[in-house]
């Protein structure tokens, strides 16, 4: 059983993994694009990605699904989480203001 300083510990280190994960439309990381909404731990450290997509029927989500399981094989191989699941949902829905401020700029998205 892990303490929940070593949950947070893991799930930041999920986090950094999934920086990697480029949107390939966009080109900027999921995490910065405000699509991941949170990562869920189970007692036995198997993850939970529960994240969304720009929009509705993406023709990339597949490919997304498997760069998350990917960009994670990393921790699972090494021990520091279980099984891999990606939960794609659609509420809330993601808008242009869930994008960190790097994204934003890098997008040439105007705050409103």
């Amino acid at each position: 059983m892990s303490t929940e300083q070593e949950k947070q510990q893991t799930k930041d280190q999920v986090m950094g993994q999934l920086e990697q994960v480029i949107d390939p439309e966009l080109g900027i990381d999921i995490v910065n694009l405000g699509l991941v909404y949170e990562i869920k731990l189970d007692d036995e450290n198997n993850v939970t990605v529960v994240m969304t997509l720009t929009a509705m029927g993406c023709p990339l989500a597949g490919e997304i699904h498997r760069s998350v399981k990917e960009a994670l094989s990393e921790l699972t191989e090494i021990g520091d989480i279980g099984e891999v699941e990606v939960d794609i949902v659609w509420n809330p829905p993601w808008s242009k203001s869930m994008m960190s401020r790097y994204a934003k700029i890098a997008l040439g998205v105007h705050e409103s």
